[in-house]
């Protein structure tokens, strides 16, 4: 997002609004391992939410998830099914 810096004599400046990045290390249920992401505060408050990293991935779109989260939610759906089929 952008913005203004406004200051007291009230001048406009351009800024931009970036996420608030952290590195996480979240543990998958399904893997049974930890996995270690670079997710926004936002998103670390919704694992904590909604159950975990592994219902997170599953119900979110695969546009909206980096290559490393598609990634991980493959794995997660293979071992899944697998413990489905035995």
């Amino acid at each position: 997002m952008v913005g203004h810096n406004v200051s007291h004599s009230n001048i406009k400046t351009k800024r931009r609004f970036m996420p608030n990045l952290t590195k996480a290390t979240v543990q998958s249920e399904a893997l049974g391992q930890n996995v270690t992401l670079r997710i926004t505060n936002a998103a670390l408050r919704t694992v904590d939410n909604k159950g975990g990293l592994d219902a997170v991935l599953l119900k979110a779109r695969d546009e909206v998830l980096s290559p490393r989260a598609l990634k991980i939610k493959r794995q997660i759906k293979a071992k899944l099914a697998e413990q489905t089929a035995a």
